[in-house]
């Protein structure tokens, strides 16, 4: 499996986790086009924070690399990385790319 493909199934992962707490008429799909981040997105705020969190601890167990997805870097891309799980898993990958 490529890096990519098993950042996609962290995400995944951690939506899965979430989607457990989640009635199933709220639950997130799992789809690389499903929107995290913005006006339309499929996740709350708070949601979105325990993703993250959930997501950064995987790529660390999974790759043996930290990465903060919550840094000035990220908050200052001109495609927001939380915009939708594609976005997400790229940025992911840019990040274990330099590290």
């Amino acid at each position: 499996m490529d890096t990519r493909a098993s950042v996609i199934e962290i995400i995944y992962g951690a939506l899965r986790g979430l989607n457990e707490e989640l009635p199933e008429d709220q639950r997130v799909p799992l789809a690389e086009g499903t929107l995290l981040f913005g006006p339309d997105a499929s996740l709350d705020s708070l949601s979105l924070v325990s993703v993250i969190v959930d997501v950064e601890s995987g790529v660390g167990d999974r790759f043996g690399k930290a990465v903060s997805l919550t840094d000035d870097e990220a908050m200052s891309q001109s495609v927001s990385p939380f915009s939708s799980v594609s976005t997400l898993a790229d940025y992911i990958v840019q990040l274990l790319e330099r590290a």
